[in-house]
C-alpha cells in the first residue's frame, strides 16, 4: 500500500479542485437564507472526518430507498452502508458534528453497472441517499434541514480521536443510535480532492445536494480497514437494521483536517410511484412543520454516555456490527 502510495500522491496533487467555479466567483459575498448569515462560500476549515463503508444486502437496500429513481451501488454483489461522522470545528453557525448514516446508490431509471459508477461518478450520478442525520446543534438542523432538504435532527452526539482510534458515538433522548470505531489507518497522507452528493427525503421530495471537500488524509481498504459498528434502538436508525450490514468494513477513512465546501445550488424532485395508494406510503421524510419555529441556538445537548460501548476496542483483523 505505502509502494502504491508513493505512485499516487503526486497525480492526485495534480488534480483540480472539486469545487465549481461559480462558488468561487461568490467568495465574498453575503446571503441571509431563514435568518441565516452566511459568508460565501458556505465552506468549513480544519474539520476532521471519520469516514467507513459496510457491506449490505442490496435487495434490502433497494427496498430502503424511497420512489423509482434511486438504485443500491453495486460492488461485489453487495450494496454498501457509508457512515461519515465530520467535526465541524469552523463554519458561519459555529461548531458542531454531524453524524451521516447513508447508503451508496446511483440516481436514474435504471441500475447502473457495479464499480464502474466510482470511475465515472457524474455519468452514473453517484452519490449516497441519507436515511438518518444527527447533528449537535439547533441552527444546523434549521439550515440542513430547511435549506438542503437533509434529515437533520438534534441528538447526543462525540467524536473522540486517540493515538490509535477514531470514534463517535450518537444517542437520542436516552437510547443509542449508532457507535462507529475505527482503528487508524497507517498514516499515508494522500491528498485527497472529493466530491459528493447527498440524496435525501423531505416534504416528500427527493433533495439532491453537493459539497466538496480538500484534505490529507489516510485509508485503508479490505483487510487493512479495522471497524467496530453498532445499531441501537433509536428511530432514525431503524431502517438500517434491516439490511443485514456485514461485520467487515470495504473500507476506513481518517481526514485529520478536512476544507469543505456547500454548493448552494441544489435539485428537487417529486417522489413518485404507480398508484396513489403507493405514493401515500413513500418514506418522503419530515414535513415543512418540522422546521417552522426553529431557531438559531448553537448549544449542544450532554455527551452520550459511553458506558453501553465500553468493549469499543477494535481487535486486530476483526470488525463488528449488530
Amino acid at each position: 500500500m505505502k509502494n502504491l502510495t508513493q505512485l499516487l500522491a503526486p497525480l492526485l496533487r495534480l488534480m483540480p479542485s472539486p469545487v465549481p467555479r461559480r462558488q468561487e466567483q461568490l467568495r465574498g459575498q453575503h446571503a441571509r437564507v431563514d435568518g441565516i448569515k452566511y459568508l460565501m462560500p458556505v465552506n468549513s476549515d480544519d474539520s476532521p472526518v471519520l469516514m467507513a463503508a459496510f457491506p449490505i444486502n442490496k435487495r434490502a437496500a433497494a427496498t430502503a430507498l424511497p420512489g423509482r429513481e434511486m438504485r443500491p451501488f453495486s460492488l461485489g454483489g453487495k450494496g454498501l452502508l457509508v457512515v461519515t461522522v465530520v467535526n465541524y470545528k469552523s463554519t458561519d453557525i459555529g461548531k458542531y458534528i454531524e453524524y451521516s448514516l447513508a447508503i451508496a446508490i446511483t440516481h436514474g431509471s435504471r441500475p447502473a453497472p457495479p464499480i464502474l459508477p466510482l470511475l465515472f461518478q457524474k455519468t452514473f450520478k453517484l452519490g449516497q441517499f441519507v436515511v438518518d442525520l444527527p447533528v449537535s446543534t439547533e441552527v444546523s438542523v434549521k439550515g440542513g434541514k430547511g435549506i438542503w432538504g437533509m434529515p437533520k435532527h438534534q441528538a447526543n452526539l462525540d467524536f473522540v480521536v486517540t493515538d490509535t482510534t477514531v470514534s463517535a458515538q450518537y444517542e437520542q433522548d436516552g437510547v443509542l443510535g449508532c457507535y462507529i470505531e475505527i482503528e487508524r489507518p497507517a498514516p499515508l497522507g494522500l491528498p485527497l480532492k472529493l466530491a459528493a452528493s447527498n440524496y435525501c427525503a423531505f416534504r416528500g421530495m427527493l433533495w439532491k445536494s453537493d459539497i466538496y471537500f480538500e484534505a490529507t488524509g489516510d485509508i485503508a481498504l479490505g483487510g487493512q480497514a479495522k471497524a467496530r459498528l453498532v445499531l441501537g434502538d433509536a428511530p432514525g436508525v431503524a431502517p438500517l437494521k434491516k439490511l443485514k450490514v456485514g461485520s467487515k468494513p470495504v473500507f476506513t477513512a481518517w481526514l485529520p483536517e478536512a476544507h469543505g465546501v456547500l454548493d448552494d445550488h441544489y435539485e428537487t424532485w417529486f417522489l413518485t410511484a404507480p398508484t396513489e395508494a403507493e405514493a401515500a406510503a413513500i418514506r418522503g421524510g419530515d414535513m415543512m412543520d418540522s422546521v417552522v419555529g426553529l431557531g438559531q441556538g448553537q448549544d449542544w445537548l450532554e455527551p452520550p454516555d459511553r458506558s453501553t460501548t465500553q468493549e469499543s476496542r477494535v481487535e486486530p483483523g476483526r470488525g463488528s456490527s449488530r
